[in-house]
């Protein structure tokens, strides 16, 4: 039985790209593991994951087999008509085999498959020692990381993401020997590059997170990350604010920093002035500090920057921190007093020489036509058409700002605070902004509807165009951004609770564009556009556990608004739990293929004086009574209880199976229970195509 001892490995780097430290940590982690699995080295992985800090990269295991077990081979060798000959000798290919696999071919084994008995060569062989493994595991593992540009140093021609200064390699209390990109394995680390710039000495792994603790380096990036949240709180707290921590700021934080050290800073009032979505991007973006917030969720002129270093005089620090923002902010404040001198309605000018699209024309081409498409949907859904139109017509104004020109990520946020600077109403103002919204995965939806108005005109049109404009996507390749479009449009129309037809709005955006020559059959592409819709909800609803088979039951009978797609979704994911649904589901898909099959058209009357058997009058009388509960509840849309009382047709729909044959050779009597089938599945699909669920 093989004993084990603790493994740690570090990799010491000159500073790692940031964005990139948490998956190089993974990878490296991971090699190392599949590394040792693959040499059947047995280790133990509890509690075990990526260490890393921008100067190291680590793995350590509390508990790793020092020896692989026994390494058994079998190799085949020839079948026994070719390796002897007619008196039993072996022929050249047995003795070369034997020769190769370095023993006699009477200590050989035989074995058997399909094509009949043949030799085979069988050797066990002690395991080797994991130490001598282990340099081997690690270049394997390094090699493998994912580094599209590796740098390379001196004379040699190796590579990697950074700079390798050391590495350390311990099997319990024994340095392992090995050479990796340069460096020779060794017990001694170092600590952080300011406040311990000393070696640091491991005697065995267990001494690795508490030793570097002591050298100002917090190794695990949990611990680290922690720490900096609770500082960074206490810091905005102390002053009655509270911080916000952007998870994507926080963890590149976490990537610059061993040792962070929370630092409170402040700027000068006049910049508050300046949106404060702008101020928070400068903030975030591109000096990684932390802006602190009032309890009304406004932005406070105090924000908190994270060191990598407990300074002995914290206000120089603080002040470098200062110094380095308010250039930025003076900037901002700047680019904002002369937008406001401009005003939003001059900037929309400018957009008539701003080219959208070669074949689409120009941005103020585009507004013309969202504007228009506004005005149609905001009288469907009870919004103001005027206020639908003037939000629309000023939506695209603010990329001529020099607001968005400078911060790009403020479409539609800017225009919002020009739009109540220039007297705008503020549903008009909130209406520019929300046109954008969702703005990526997982934002929320326009919370008015005169914005969720704006937000389906715009997508609408976005969509019509560059399907016109032959730009739909392929591949993971999409230019244009539709499929995210498709899902914006999809998620308003859906979370926003509005009861429009999605193949309408299509149409009539696919009617208003510049490519589209009068009087053309719009259905193709109309139908290739609304698919390319339903196919984003695929993953949408994917994403929330409904099953592929209720959405195609939904999608096959389902093509008014997605509102009402939804409803039904609802309805058969309901159904579905019922212990009659797979019956009736199998019923119907019985059903559809023997009418499928029929020559000419199913006669619609159904003639009771025609029945011959009990169940058929039985399914019949089920059927009409079905119909006559279900008409209300279909005109209601109360899908769940339509569903429902279809569900108890099960017993006369079995009987009728069971005892009743549907093509019999008397044609008037075939012709009424066709009939009567098409009756009974036109119902049971109602709602969906439940067929579908039939396995």
């Amino acid at each position: 039985m093989s004993t084990t001892q603790p493994l740690l490995i570090e990799l010491g780097t000159e500073e790692l790209p940031v964005k990139a430290l948490p998956g190089l940590a993974q990878a490296f982690f991971d090699g190392v593991l599949d590394g040792l699995h693959k040499r059947g080295i047995g280790f133990d992985r509890n509690g075990a994951k990526p260490l890393y800090t921008p100067r190291r990269l680590a793995v350590l295991l509390s508990a790793v087999d020092t020896q692989q077990p026994e390494q058994r081979s079998e190799v085949l060798g020839p079948y026994l008509n070719i390796a002897l000959d007619a008196d039993g000798q072996p022929t050249k290919a047995l003795q070369g085999f034997a020769a190769k696999a370095g023993v006699e071919w009477t200590q050989l084994d035989k074995t058997s498959d399909a094509k009949g008995e043949r030799f085979v060569h069988r050797a066990v062989k002690p395991g080797a020692d994991t130490a001598s493994l282990l340099a081997e595991v690690v270049r394997e593992a390094l090699a493998a990381m994912p580094i599209p540009k590796p740098m390379r140093w001196g004379d040699h021609d190796y590579g990697f993401a950074r700079p390798v200064h050391w590495l350390v390699l311990l099997l319990g209390k024994d340095v392992v020997p090995a050479d990796v990109l340069g460096v020779s394995s060794d017990r001694m680390s170092r600590g952080h590059r300011f406040m311990h710039d000393k070696p640091v000495w491991f005697s065995v792994p267990q001494d690795y997170v508490e030793s570097l603790r002591g050298a100002c380096v917090l190794v695990d990036p949990d611990e680290r990350r922690e720490r900096i949240v609770r500082e960074v709180e206490a810091a905005a707290s102390a002053d009655g604010g509270r911080a916000r921590i952007d998870e994507g700021i926080l963890e590149e934080v976490n990537g610059l920093t061993e040792w962070p050290v929370a630092v409170a800073c402040s700027f000068e009032r006049e910049f508050l002035a300046v949106p404060q979505e702008a101020l928070i991007a400068t903030m975030e973006a591109n000096q990684k500090f932390f802006p602190v917030l009032d309890a009304a969720g406004q932005l406070t002129e105090r924000f908190v920057g994270v060191a990598n270093i407990e300074s002995r005089d914290p206000r120089e620090v603080r002040k470098g921190y200062e110094r380095v923002i308010r250039p930025r902010f003076a900037d901002a404040k700047f680019f904002f007093d002369e937008d406001l001198k401009q005003g939003l309605t001059s900037m929309g000018e400018g957009l008539k020489t701003v080219k959208y699209q070669d074949k689409l024309g120009s941005v103020a081409d585009k507004v013309a036509r969202v504007t228009a498409l506004a005005q149609s949907i905001a009288a469907q859904t009870g919004a103001d058409p005027q206020q639908a139109e003037r939000a629309a017509a000023l939506s695209k104004n603010d990329l001529q700002s020099r607001m968005v020109n400078e911060f790009p990520e403020l479409q539609g946020i800017a225009g919002r605070y020009y739009a109540k600077a220039a007297g705008e109403s503020v549903e008009v103002a909130d209406a520019i902004d929300e046109a954008y919204m969702p703005r990526f995965a997982g934002d929320a939806i326009a919370p008015s509807t005169l914005g969720r108005v704006v937000a389906i005109a715009e997508r609408l049109d976005t969509l019509a165009g560059g399907f016109a404009a032959g730009l739909k996507p392929t591949g993971n390749k999409d230019p244009f951004s539709l499929r995210r479009n498709a899902l914006g449009l999809a998620r308003t129309l859906l979370e926003g609770g509005l009861d429009l037809s999605l193949r309408a709005l299509l149409d009539e955006a696919i009617k208003s564009q510049p490519l589209r020559k009068p009087g053309s059959d719009d259905a193709d592409a109309l139908n290739e556009l609304s698919e390319f819709v339903y196919d984003r909800l695929r993953n949408y609803y994917g994403e929330r556990g409904i099953a592929m088979a209720q959405l195609e039951a939904v999608s096959a009978v389902a093509h008014g608004s997605l509102l009402d797609f939804d409803r039904r979704l609802t309805a058969i994911a309901e159904f579905a739990k019922l212990p009659e649904a797979e019956a009736l589901a199998a019923a119907n898909k019985r059903s559809r293929n023997i009418l499928k099959k029929v020559e000419g058209e199913v006669p619609d009357a159904i003639d009771p004086a025609l029945f011959a058997e009990p169940a058929e009058r039985e399914l019949a009388e089920a059927v009409d009574a079905a119909i006559a509960d279900t008409d209300p509840l279909l005109a209601g849309r109360d899908y769940v209880a339509v569903l429902g009382r279809l569900a108890r047709l099960r017993p006369q729909v079995d009987a009728f199976f069971d005892k009743v044959m549907v093509n019999v050779d008397d044609a008037a009597v075939r012709n009424n229970r066709l009939a009567l089938l098409k009756r009974l599945s036109d119902r049971l699909g109602s709602v969906a195509a439940i067929e579908h669920l039939s396995i």
